[in-house]
């Protein structure tokens, strides 16, 4: 269970984070931030790379909690990646904060190499599940699942980024439809 202190460490992490970046934030600030102690900070945190992973992957459990609500395994897969696909979306219009935390820092070296593939296999492991599911039943690519992952994921920070710098978009039928169908095509068997 957390307590109100470290979730305040949490979510002065996530503001200065993503407002000033990870390397001209200190632990300092963000005790400051967070009305705590530095001290307080480091009961939680034994560093400043242990608060961003924390961090990550908290917010990333968030989305796959998100994303797998709702999930219908007798509907096949298109349906439910479009389920998974319009949830995450949504999502990260609703918490843009959080998606800039992810676009920002899924990729940057400030993360371990171990979180990152924490949160991949573990985190939002269900999506691996399904992608096997649909490589058995021939509905997707028989590509490496792993590498499937990590351009799904690609797809995904880059749309939303899109959507983020233009919310209005979302909002039109035709633009959530050409999202859907440009990630779906990168997963889709390949016909000769």
């Amino acid at each position: 269970m957390r307590t109100d202190k470290k979730q305040a460490i949490l979510d002065a992490a996530l503001a200065l984070f993503t407002e000033q970046g990870y390397h001209a934030t200190s632990t300092a600030s963000i005790a400051k931030a967070a009305g705590v102690a530095t001290g307080t900070l480091f009961h939680h945190f034994a560093s400043k790379d242990a608060l961003l992973a924390e961090l990550f992957l908290t917010v990333k459990q968030e989305l796959a909690v998100e994303m797998q609500a709702g999930l219908k395994p007798e509907s096949g897969l298109r349906h439910n990646a479009h389920h998974v696909w319009q949830t995450g979306m949504q999502w990260a219009l609703n918490n843009p904060q959080k998606q800039l935390f992810f676009q920002q820092f899924c990729m940057s070296p400030a993360l371990s190499p171990e979180i990152r593939k924490m949160a991949m296999e573990e985190v939002l492991g269900f999506l691996g599940d399904l992608l096997q599911q649909g490589q058995q039943a021939g509905e997707i690519a028989d590509f490496p699942v792993d590498l499937m992952l990590e351009n799904c994921h690609g797809q995904f920070l880059a749309a939303t980024r899109f959507f983020l710098d233009n919310p209005a978009r979302w909002q039109q039928p035709q633009y959530q439809a050409a999202a859907f169908q440009q990630f779906w095509q990168s997963i889709a068997p390949i016909h000769n």
